[in-house]
């Protein structure tokens, strides 16, 4: 038995993958919302087109979940905070399994840092990679990482979470597989702006280059394990997030980059990320200057020629 919070696409598609191996809950804060899908079996809203089976059992009510099992929480970063304060209680003493990719703009932690802040009693895991909701729930192969300091556990996780069309790697580096998957989305917003912008696809491909570098600069700097990075939840997020429109930062960027108006109502992971790196970066004195520049176009301080400008004189030096 699996428990989802979050009805968004992603909640929804991983409802739709793992009800394959077992019973899940799915639950929304939305009542309404719970009783459309109850009705049309289909999330309408999130990710129209694809039926939700019979043994998702779809819920508003944080109450009736069951103790003990795991919980994938599938809300954005900068909302965690909000659920796990409200249903805190309800959720502890058991496996939580962060789905989000981000770091909090107000503390500058990631996701199983704000599990541990405020459910002690919980195993903090995040589970994070390439891959895009439709995709999971259309039955398409998909890989992810699965990240829990508790070994054990992740192997139990690994075990629970992977279905036909679903593998998951696992790892006990959380800060690297949270750090690989909140920062990718920063150089998801400098390449789509890269692109939106005309630049072409060579420049697209320097930027994800010298972006790497920086989320590697900041994850070893954080404690994070080197390959990590080299992994799904880094590289392989990164290819992905930065070459498909599927990708709402990549999208966001591309507006960026023609000047465009862009949906306020789609949550776009890197903007709080972007300006929560940054400050870090200040306090650890670590070079980001492809996170500057991202932010700087976030804020309208930059246009996408003054930030290419900007990369392209700064001092030669060895790669």
């Amino acid at each position: 038995m699996i428990t989802i919070l979050g009805s968004g696409a992603f909640g929804t598609a991983l409802a739709i993958s793992l009800s394959k191996n077992s019973r899940v809950t799915l639950w929304t804060h939305n009542a309404q919302h719970a009783i459309d899908m109850i009705r049309m079996r289909e999330n309408t809203r999130r990710l129209d087109g694809i039926s939700l089976p019979e043994n998702i059992t779809i819920t508003a009510d944080l109450d009736s979940i069951e103790p003990i099992h795991p919980c994938l929480l599938t809300v954005p970063t900068q909302k965690l905070r909000g659920l796990l304060e409200k249903h805190g209680e309800a959720l502890g003493n058991r496996p939580l399994v962060a789905c989000c990719k981000g770091i909090e703009l107000s503390t500058g932690i990631g996701p199983t840092a704000i599990i541990a802040d405020l459910v002690p009693t919980a195993i903090p895991a995040i589970l994070t990679g390439p891959s895009f909701a439709r995709d999971i729930a259309s039955g398409l192969p998909t890989a992810l990482t699965l990240a829990c300091a508790q070994k054990a556990v992740g192997k139990a996780l690994q075990q629970s979470l992977t279905t036909p069309n679903l593998r998951i790697y696992r790892t006990t580096d959380t800060i690297g597989a949270e750090l690989g998957g909140a920062l990718k989305n920063v150089i998801a917003i400098g390449c789509g702006a890269v692109m939106g912008a005309g630049l072409g696809e060579s420049a697209r491909a320097a930027l994800m280059t010298r972006g790497f570098a920086e989320m590697n600069r900041m994850a070893i700097a954080l404690g994070a394990q080197p390959d990590t990075l080299s992994g799904l939840s880094g590289f392989g997020d990164l290819t992905l997030t930065c070459t498909s429109n599927q990708s709402r930062n990549y999208r966001f960027g591309q507006s960026l980059g023609r000047n465009d108006p862009f949906d306020p109502s789609i949550t776009v992971e890197g903007v709080a990320t972007a300006h929560a790196v940054e400050a870090r970066a200040l306090t650890l004195d670590i070079e980001m200057p492809v996170t500057q520049a991202v932010t700087a176009l976030i804020d309208g301080k930059l246009r996408v020629d003054q930030a290419v400008d900007m990369l392209l004189s700064r001092p030669l030096k060895e790669e």
